[in-house]
C-alpha cells in the first residue's frame, strides 16, 4: 500500500506512518519543502496512492478579531482549507486512479463554537462541510473520504499512537463522508442531526 501523509513530520503524522507498518509512505510538509497550500506544489506530486492522510494544520492563537492580522488569517486558511481542497482535487483527478481512501484531520472546533480561536474554528467547520459535500462524487470514483475530529482540550492528553489508530479506523470505514470523534479512550462516528426542511 502506498500512502500520502501531509504534516507527516509532526507527532501525529509520524504516529500514522508508524501505525501503517510496511506501507510505502510519502510525507509532504514544510520539512520536505512542500507547502500544502500551494496549488502548483500539489500539481507537481507524482505517483499513485491507495490512501492519504491530509493532516497538516495550524492555529492562529488569536481570539480577538480586532487584533487578527491578515497574515494570521491567510496562513490558517492556506494550511487548513487550501491544503485539504488542493489535496483532494489532485487525489481525485489523478493520484488515486484505482480508488482509495482519504482521511482529513479536523477538530471539535469544526463542530462547536471556539471563542479562543474563531478563525481556526472557521477552517475546521469548512473541512467538515467539504468532506460531507464531496463524498458522493468521490464515491463514484471509488474513493472514500472521512474526517478525523480530534478533541480540543483533550488533545495534549492523548497518545499520538491512539489518535493514529483512530485515523486508521476512519480510513477503513466502508461508509464515506463521516466524521470520527477522537477523545481519550473513545472513538466514535458522529451522527449529524437531521436539519428540518420546509413543511
Amino acid at each position: 500500500m502506498k500512502v500520502l501523509i501531509t504534516g507527516g513530520s509532526g507527532g501525529l503524522g509520524l504516529a500514522i506512518a508508524a501505525a501503517l507498518g510496511d506501507a510505502e509512505v510519502v510525507s509532504l510538509g514544510l520539512e520536505e519543502g512542500f507547502d500544502v497550500g500551494d496549488a502548483d506544489a500539489w500539481r507537481a506530486v507524482e505517483g499513485e496512492f491507495d490512501a492519504a492522510f491530509l493532516n497538516a494544520g495550524i492555529v492562529t492563537r488569536e481570539g480577538d478579531m480586532a487584533a487578527l492580522t491578515d497574515e494570521q488569517y491567510r496562513r490558517a486558511l492556506r494550511a487548513n482549507v487550501d491544503g485539504v481542497v488542493f489535496g483532494v482535487r489532485e487525489l481525485s483527478a489523478r493520484l488515486m486512479p484505482n480508488g482509495g481512501a482519504i482521511v482529513a484531520t479536523s477538530s471539535l472546533a469544526g463542530l462547536t463554537a471556539t471563542p479562543m480561536d474563531p478563525i481556526y474554528s472557521l477552517t475546521k467547520h469548512a473541512v467538515i462541510g467539504f468532506v460531507r459535500s464531496v463524498a458522493p462524487q468521490l464515491a463514484a470514483k471509488g474513493i472514500r473520504i472521512q474526517d478525523e475530529v480530534r478533541g480540543l482540550i483533550d488533545v495534549p492528553l492523548m497518545d499520538p499512537a491512539f489518535v493514529a489508530d483512530a485515523a486508521l479506523q476512519a480510513l477503513d470505514d466502508e461508509e464515506t463522508g463521516g466524521a470520527w470523534i477522537v477523545q481519550p479512550n473513545r472513538v466514535l462516528r458522529f451522527r449529524f442531526p437531521n436539519i428540518p426542511g420546509p413543511r
